[in-house]
């Protein structure tokens, strides 16, 4: 199966047709954000406060950057385990949040909210963090400063290779 080269801007019309096992060269804007940043931004939700980024449409890369070194635009960027963000997931969903970026399961709660919500899930290469920085372009902190490398960043991918893990019909190829 080739890549199909998607842009994050075209993902709300794109994911419903994505399959499991498809292989993805992401481009376009994503935002990094873990588990300490998805509980300040329920937070903010609960309170009627803007999220820090439009979760309409939004891609996020459940990612915790190293520092960038000199000249470049970020550090090491590889994923972290979705699953620890799935108590916070089916909210974000309902909002409109088309994809998410990580590694391992996810619950069977947030896999009924991507396919109310036609949404996907795409697997990073675990372990792979430098090859993955290699396909950010811009990367820049955008809230939570204070969380370190775990802060809101928006970044700029190009070409980022992902495999489609749970498609918006819940199919799966992770076990």
């Amino acid at each position: 199966m080739a890549e199909l080269r998607v842009n994050t801007e075209d993902m709300a019309q794109v994911a419903p047709a994505l399959r499991a096992g498809q292989r993805v060269l992401l481009s376009g804007v994503c935002y990094t954000s873990r588990d300490a940043a998805h509980k300040r931004i329920t937070q903010m939700l609960d309170r009627g406060e803007a999220p820090p980024y439009d979760l309409n449409g939004a891609a996020i890369y459940y990612a915790g950057p190293t520092p960038a070194p000199e000249g470049l635009p970020i550090g090491s960027c590889g994923p972290t385990t979705s699953g620890r963000m799935d108590p916070y997931t089916p909210r974000f969903l309902d909002l409109g949040l088309k994809c998410m970026i990580g590694k391992g399961k996810r619950s069977p709660a947030v896999i009924e909210a991507m396919k109310r919500n036609g949404a996907v899930y795409l697997c990073a290469i675990g372990g792979a963090g430098a090859l993955a920085a290699q396909c950010i372009e811009s990367a820049q902190v955008i809230a939570f400063e204070d969380l370190g490398c775990e802060s809101v960043k928006r970044l700029v991918l190009k070409d980022f290779p992902l495999i489609v893990a749970i498609d918006s019909q819940g199919n799966s190829i992770v076990k």
